[in-house]
């Protein structure tokens, strides 16, 4: 066993891993330091919001168009145009005194992120040996939790304690040394050849890919119907200031659930789907019916993120396998429905908060999440 995780480019593997927390960070962050971010560009708070909705935007936009146009060229050029992409975007919104130019700057953020994001698996997986590419996929993916769990409170401290435009300053300084770690310990590999280059309905149309796509879809739209409006979601649980702890429970128990997925992943891909559904159902159903038991709603969050910790890696190689050669497109495609979900999540959910209240948010949750497993069992291997 330990031969094989030595045969892993683990450096290579980290430096994707930090290029992820640098995305999901950069589209994140706002949230924690909205206040700051309107008072100083003149804007309510619900127009500095806004940061994060421009930024999916982007990434909804590009991810598919941009692959598909850039899948002849090499891939380690393409990986640090979108970092560069990151550094940019970051010193700007850093730098600007206004509004409008901040935005565009997430925008180009957002457009970086559904690049990388699309490229991400398909890298961790051409860099591993077959037998360990869930291995190699789940420490590129790692990023993600570490950045919810770690980076976001991390950087609202900093941001609070310093100033917002010095956590996005230091954001493209990270991005900036993430290029040279890149360039150091991360090997170039081929764009496709024109020949063997099958169309974004090809793609579409291969068994599995729908499938994976639907289920990540529900799954994700499940989690930011939660995730976006916790906050009123607890105070109905007259939880207000415990939001922090809620949300620190969760990211632990994301981590412990990526270490898991790695372990597992390459020989138990369809159980660990299941098992990410079935928890997460297990969690909304306790949010649903619990009367505001502290108890109960930490034991939700902890199952909530064991469900949820190890789901990209879990979707992504779904798609990777199911696609193939043209695994980057279908990455795009995931990418796609994450974002679309991450749209869905506060709009939808919005809607439930408005209509039903927040104990209609975990109904909804379950609704979504029975989805996803009706869905996951189309997924014949």
């Amino acid at each position: 066993m330990t031969t094989q995780v030595e045969r892993l480019p683990v450096a290579g593997l980290c430096a994707l891993a930090v290029a992820g927390f640098v995305t999901i960070l950069t589209e994140a962050l706002p949230a924690g330091l909205l206040p700051q971010i309107g008072g100083a560009l003149d804007v309510s708070d619900a127009m500095a919001g806004q940061w994060i909705s421009i930024y999916a935007l982007g990434s909804l936009l590009a991810a598919i168009p941009l692959t598909a146009a850039t899948r002849s060229w090499r891939r380690r050029p393409l990986l640090l145009s979108a970092i560069i992409g990151f550094a940019i975007a970051n010193l700007f919104t850093a730098l600007t005194a206004s509004f409008i130019v901040a935005m565009a700057a997430r925008f180009v953020g957002g457009v970086s992120a559904g690049l990388l994001w699309a490229l991400l698996a398909g890298y961790a997986v051409r860099m591993a040996p077959p037998c360990l590419a869930g291995r190699a996929m789940a420490i590129a993916m790692a990023g993600t939790p570490l950045a919810l769990s770690i980076g976001i409170p991390a950087g609202t401290f900093i941001g609070n304690l310093a100033g917002w435009r010095l956590t996005f300053g230091l954001l493209s300084v990270i991005a900036l040394l993430l290029v040279g770690w890149i360039i150091a310990k991360v090997p170039d590999f081929p764009g496709e050849p024109e020949t063997q280059r099958p169309s974004l309905t090809q793609v579409f149309v291969v068994p599995g890919v729908r499938p994976v796509l639907a289920v990540t879809l529900c799954f994700v739209l499940a989690h930011n119907f939660l995730y976006t409006y916790i906050a009123p979601l607890l105070a109905s649980h007259r939880m207000t200031g415990q939001i922090d702890s809620v949300l620190l429970v969760f990211g632990g128990s994301a981590l412990v659930s990526i270490g898991l997925t790695g372990v597992l992943i390459d020989k138990w891909l369809r159980p660990l789907t299941f098992t990410g559904i079935g928890l997460f159902l297990v969690a909304v159903l306790i949010l649903a019916v619990t009367t505001g038991a502290s108890s109960a709603i930490y034991g939700a969050a902890i199952i909530w993120g064991l469900a949820f910790g190890g789901s990209a890696t879990v979707f992504q190689t779904a798609s990777a396998r199911a696609a193939g050669p043209a695994a980057d497109v279908a990455q795009a495609m995931i990418v796609t429905a994450w974002n679309i979900a991450i749209f869905g999540g506060a709009v939808m959910g919005g809607v439930v908060l408005q209509t039903a209240g927040a104990g209609g948010l975990p109904w909804a949750g379950i609704a979504l999440l029975l989805g996803a497993a009706g869905s996951a069992l189309c997924v014949k291997r």
